[in-house]
This record gives structure tokens, sequence and C-alpha cells, in this order.
């Protein structure tokens, strides 16, 4: 995307250049993080219709939760927003509907219920034991030693 606006900028055409509406900073001088925040905070002004697939790819979980204020800021100011993503942190946005996509079809689910909440929580709440049992690191029994 960061190529096609730079080359429409330099074409020229009958309408501004569209580089500066995402900020002072081109958008190859940044990372894709970044990027992603360039256009939250100077492209998206509310009032719309906007459609994110996994916004969370280039964010850190410190940056997913300041994305988290700019979505919020969005919404307030009149827009909907609809947002693939597998970021237990992006999916607990205050009243979001979640819907899970599955061999049975589309449905709704309650965050607490989806898969990305339930293995992030209990990774968090007993990371070791999980680390053991996936790197196939058991401690021996006592009569084992």
């Amino acid at each position: 995307m960061a190529t096609e606006i730079e080359k429409l900028d330099a074409e020229g055409g009958c309408g501004p250049p569209i580089g500066p509406a995402y900020g002072d900073r081109g958008l190859h001088a940044q990372s894709h993080g970044q990027s992603f925040f360039s256009l939250l905070t100077n492209r998206l002004h509310g009032d719309g219709f906007y459609i994110f697939d996994e916004p969370e790819a280039a964010l850190s979980p410190q940056r997913q939760l300041s994305a988290l204020t700019l979505i919020d800021d969005l919404v307030r100011k009149g827009s909907q927003l609809v947002i693939a993503t597998h970021s237990p942190i992006i999916m607990a946005y205050p009243d979001a509907v979640i819907y899970e996509l599955g061999e049975h079809g589309i449905h709704p689910i309650k965050y607490e219920e989806t898969e990305h909440f339930r293995v992030t929580r209990d990774f968090l709440n007993r990371h070791e034991k999980m680390l053991s049992i996936l790197l196939g690191r058991l401690p021996l029994a006592d009569d084992q030693q």
C-alpha cells in the first residue's frame, strides 16, 4: 500500500497528495506497527465503517492496548468496525460482538469462551507447566531419577 501511495503521489493528478494524510513521515520510513498507528491517528476520523484484518500482527501487547484507545475513539465518533483477530486483547473491547468461524458455521460467542482467551489465560496462569509439556521437559518422578 505504501508503495502504491508513493507512486500515485509521484504521478500527480487532480487531487491532493495522499501520503501526508498518514502523518509527517512516509509509510516506508516506519515499521509495520508505526504505519498502522499512523493510519489510526492521522487517516481515520470517525463516522466511518472500517474493516481490519489481524491488526495485532504488527503490534506488541502494549501497542494493542494503545490501539484499543484509538479504536474506542473511532467508535465514540460514530464509527463501526469489523475486526478479524486472534488477539484476546483486541477481542476484549467492551460491548464487542464476537463471532466464531468454525466447521459448524458462524455463531456469536462470549469473550471468555473463545479459544484465544482460554489458551492465553491458561498459558499465563501455568506457563511453566505448559512449556514443560510442550517442550517435552516434564520432571522425572522420584523413582525415575
